[in-house]
């Protein structure tokens, strides 16, 4: 433990997490737009050109097009955003800054979380939008989606922080980032209805979370009963998120606990 870091007290939990997470969101006062843009441009040309196709199946392929976009949209504001941050604060030093202050590191790890969190949700919902507009498919929204979309959320950001500490370089780490949203968005019925895929994508996509993600989506979002039950889809994403989360406090390195 850091000398200088024993002798300061700690603050409450919740304090910390309150302020580390203003202060991860100030450190993106200046490029917000930039992120907003990034998360909308990618879905909105999948929508536009799956969409095309998808125009002459109907509208469950639609309703596909329309949530599996959704988890682009959070593929690429959380777990993308995230792991280039960890890559970054590890790379200049300031993860080890922070280990040398009286901070909690789980606290530091959700601050971060809930700070991509934000500044996700202005891409995700200009994504739904969207694709209202462009797809004509009629959305029937749970309340469910309140916890939902914070729960893919978070699995994606500790994904995407996992992926950040464990790239050695900032490049390794956005090459990680990329083939691991490719494989999530295209291993089984996320974009695709599971009828339109081969038997044994729809089987393999069993082991990915991107696949509970828009299973949950379509059920919160557009009202559709699914092969996947609502519950099953919370529970594999909540354990998903514990298990990441857990992997990342065993991951980062730090000397105040």
């Amino acid at each position: 433990m850091n000398s200088a870091a024993s002798k300061l007290p700690f603050q409450p939990f919740l304090v910390q997490l309150a302020d580390l997470t203003l202060l991860q969101l100030t450190n993106w006062r200046w490029s917000w737009r930039g992120l907003l843009l990034t998360g909308i441009l990618a879905p909105t040309f999948t929508i536009l050109a799956l969409g095309t196709f998808a125009a002459d199946s109907g509208p469950l392929a639609l309703g596909f097009v329309l949530t599996g976009n959704l988890v682009i949209s959070l593929l690429f504001s959380t777990m993308g955003q995230v792991s280039s941050h960890f890559a970054f604060m590890r790379n200049v030093g300031r993860l080890e800054f922070f280990a040398t202050l009286p901070v909690y590191r789980s606290a530091l790890v959700l601050a971060t979380l809930a700070a991509f969190f934000a500044l996700s949700l202005p891409s995700t919902i200009a994504t739904l939008i969207i694709g209202m507009i462009v797809l004509q498919v009629p959305v029937a929204i749970s309340p469910w989606v309140l916890v939902v979309v914070p729960l893919i959320s978070l699995r994606l950001s500790g994904l995407g922080t996992l992926l950040g500490l464990i790239g050695r370089t900032p490049e390794e780490v956005s090459s990680l980032n990329m083939l691991t949203t490719f494989v999530l968005a295209g291993l089984g019925p996320v974009v695709i209805p599971a009828e339109n895929l081969p038997p044994f994508m729809s089987v393999i996509g069993l082991v990915s979370p991107a696949t509970y993600a828009a299973s949950a989506l379509r059920q919160v979002i557009l009202g559709w009963p699914d092969r996947l039950p609502l519950v099953l889809d919370l529970a594999v994403l909540a354990a998903l998120t514990v298990g990441l989360l857990w992997l990342v406090e065993r991951r980062l390195d730090w000397r105040v606990t």
